[in-house]
């Protein structure tokens, strides 16, 4: 199992986001992997089975998926930084996104 993964919820729709490029980098910006959101709004295999501690950077291309659903947004991607601490630990970073709005927590 990848030691990051993702998923994407339409809160607007109350749904999932599919088909959304995800990409990871790392903090020097090198791309270490990139997919696409399922149809569960998931990206199950998302980089490397374990990463070193450090920061790292997802990115959501979200223009995409609105403009194919006919649908303006605010935030053409989603940007999300954040730091890998345990090794040992998965590390899970939902996104909650609608057309103007965006959160995110670190989920299990």
């Amino acid at each position: 199992m990848s030691h990051v993964t993702t998923h994407v919820l339409d809160a607007a729709l109350g749904r999932p986001a599919a088909d959304i490029p995800v990409a990871l980098y790392d903090a020097r910006g090198s791309e270490l992997a990139t997919g696409v959101t399922n149809a569960d709004g998931r990206v199950p295999e998302l980089g490397p089975d374990a990463l070193p501690a450090a920061d790292y950077r997802l990115v959501f291309e979200t223009a995409a998926y609105f403009a194919a659903a006919g649908r303006d947004t605010f935030y053409p991607r989603v940007t999300i930084d954040f730091t890998l601490a345990d090794e040992s630990s998965h590390y899970h970073v939902p996104v909650l996104l609608s057309p103007f709005a965006y959160s995110t927590y670190r989920g299990s």
